[in-house]
């Protein structure tokens, strides 16, 4: 039954992570966590197990949604590698500082992160970008969509850096992808096309989860068995949600999330606090 469970778990989390760029981490860790204290069909399952369990996951995940989205040509990959610059080591930082935290203080953190991941899902679609100004330094690039519309958008390579770092290390703490953060930077403050931004945000955590994995296995944070449950899903799902994402907004999909986030993020406070 708890293969079964697992299956279904990787599925949601694969198919949501791909469609809206979050990686599937967001999904994966409470749902471990919740399984595993307040169920019966998980054994005791510690933050750090989960989170090492989610960064493999991602891996898979992301490759999957890569390579659906590699065939319709939306992926940035020189982007892509430059963010991974900064969110590979951030990650390896993250994983670190997660084996000191207890159950308790990771719920609560990990709940308001999530809270606040939410809100900035919330208020994301009311922000307006910035004016696209071609800077000394920046890297240009121009895409063209199916129906012939041109966009151009560009980047500081250095302020891009700094940004994935601040995600990586989220990511390596949280085992989450780090999509909800960088999906929005790169369409509000670096002009990316939404649909170019899920995709190359799922390619950088494609290679981020790969730093942050080693991380996680050299501290033992990794039940395998949870893990090679989890794969199957995830790799179906993400390019479920890579076909969804091509073909119909995700405004619907979000609207659920943030209900869901909310939800587990102030269960996951309530217990952090009081333990239960």
């Amino acid at each position: 039954m708890e293969i079964i469970v697992l299956i279904i778990v990787g599925f949601l989390s694969g198919t949501i992570g791909a469609l809206v760029g979050l990686g599937g981490g967001i999904i994966t860790v409470p749902a471990l966590l919740f399984l595993g204290s307040s169920t019966s069909l998980l054994d005791s399952i510690t933050p750090q197990v989960a989170v090492g369990v989610s960064t493999i996951i991602m891996i898979f995940t992301g490759l999957s949604s890569t390579l659906a989205y590699m065939k319709h040509q939306t992926v940035d990959y020189k982007a892509g590698v430059i963010f991974f610059v900064g969110s590979g080591p951030g990650g390896i930082i993250g994983a670190h500082v997660n084996k000191i935290l207890d159950i308790h203080s990771f719920s609560l953190y990990f709940g308001l992160f999530m809270i606040l991941i939410a809100t900035i899902l919330l208020v994301k679609d009311r922000l307006k970008p910035l004016t696209f100004k071609p800077g000394k330094g920046k890297v240009i690039k121009t895409y063209r969509n199916k129906d012939g519309m041109q966009t151009t958008y560009g980047y500081h390579p250095l302020v891009a850096i700094l940004i994935s770092f601040v995600v990586g290390f989220s990511s390596g703490l949280f085992g989450i992808g780090g999509g909800t953060i960088i999906v929005p930077t790169m369409i509000l403050l670096f002009f990316f096309p939404p649909h170019v931004a899920v995709a190359t945000s799922m390619f950088m955590v494609f290679l981020s989860s790969i730093t942050n994995s080693i991380t996680h296995i050299s501290l033992g944070n990794v039940n395998w068995l949870y893990a090679l449950a989890l794969i199957p899903g995830a790799w179906f799902g993400a390019k479920f949600g890579a076909f969804i994402n091509t073909r119909l907004k995700s405004r619907s999909i979000e609207h659920v999330l943030k209900i869901v986030l909310i939800l587990f993020g102030f269960r996951l406070v309530y217990q952090g606090i009081t333990g239960q």
